[in-house]
């Protein structure tokens, strides 16, 4: 048996056995503190948290007002009666939110690159695998934050869910940011300098939040075009949407949670070997 670096054979069976826990005690610190990190970045940064809920509030109260007459729907599931748009639009407003989160996270990320802090957390003698994991979950946690401030504002704007569909809604945030966070994570092993970020913005999100049903439904772009209903379909980002829709009514779309899940595991292995010293992101730097 292959003893890690540091163990001693000679100890008493006792204290050999206490191992596991020290190593699962610095895993713990360790995710914590990057967790920790990340919060106190966003407490710090007000301007970060009033950007994120600018903008989708901006789509809610200007966008969606507008179009109130011209878009209103009919009964459609998750919904049991005809619904204003901005009823419909708000939990894209919700994905808009983690997914643009998911992006801050990829730009903090290729920032902490360029400053060099990222690397001193990667030879850590942490796996990389965990580390990228526990920044994730820092991420999610953060866009979670922001999503039910969301809710609040727009709950007085009389957007009202049945009360148990912001308890539902819990899980569909969890998975849906890990999804878009580990897209996110996978899109900073390719940037490598911060002024790429603004050719991201206008080819990965752009595309992903227009193409999908956080604006519209399904039904209402097949109308119109039987190619961007295709894209719409199979766009990670409207299955996040359409699991987001059904859980603030208190609904577990199957499909929707599948399909969001395959898209994190997906996205997290290649962010994973992106991050591979040996195969992605470090090597490529470190041949440059």
């Amino acid at each position: 048996m292959t003893n890690l670096p540091g163990e001693d054979l000679h100890l008493p069976e006792g204290r050999r056995a206490g191992k596991p826990f020290v190593r699962l005690l610095h895993y713990w610190r360790a995710m914590w503190g990057i967790i920790w990190r990340e919060l106190w970045r966003f407490v710090t940064q007000r301007e970060r948290f009033i950007s994120a809920l600018v903008r989708p509030l901006v789509w809610l109260f200007v966008f969606a007002a507008g179009f109130r007459a011209a878009l209103g729907l009919a009964i459609t599931p998750p919904y049991e009666t005809y619904i204003l748009y901005e009823v419909y639009i708000t939990p894209g407003l919700i994905g808009m939110i983690q997914l643009f989160n998911g992006m801050q996270s990829s730009l903090s990320m290729v920032y902490d690159r360029e400053m060099g802090s990222m690397r001193i957390l990667m030879v850590c003698p942490l796996p990389r695998w965990f580390l990228l994991i526990s920044k994730l979950l820092a991420g999610t946690g953060v866009s979670i934050l922001q999503a039910y401030v969301f809710l609040a504002i727009a709950w007085f704007y009389d957007i009202q869910a049945p009360w148990q569909g912001y308890v539902w809604i819990m899980p569909a945030l969890l998975l849906s940011g890990l999804m878009l966070g580990a897209l996110g994570l996978l899109l900073s092993s390719f940037i490598k300098q911060l002024e790429n970020f603004a050719g991201v913005m206008n080819f990965v999100i752009f595309p992903m939040f227009f193409m999908s049903t956080a604006l519209y439904p399904l039904w209402k772009i097949k109308e119109s075009s039987a190619l961007l209903y295709n894209l719409a379909q199979y766009n990670p980002f409207s299955q996040a949407v359409e699991l987001i829709r059904f859980a603030l009514y208190g609904q577990f779309n199957q499909q929707a949670f599948i399909y969001t899940f395959a898209a994190f595991v997906i996205f997290m292995t290649a962010a994973i070997i992106g991050y591979n010293p040996s195969k992605g992101m470090m090597m490529r730097k470190g041949g440059a």
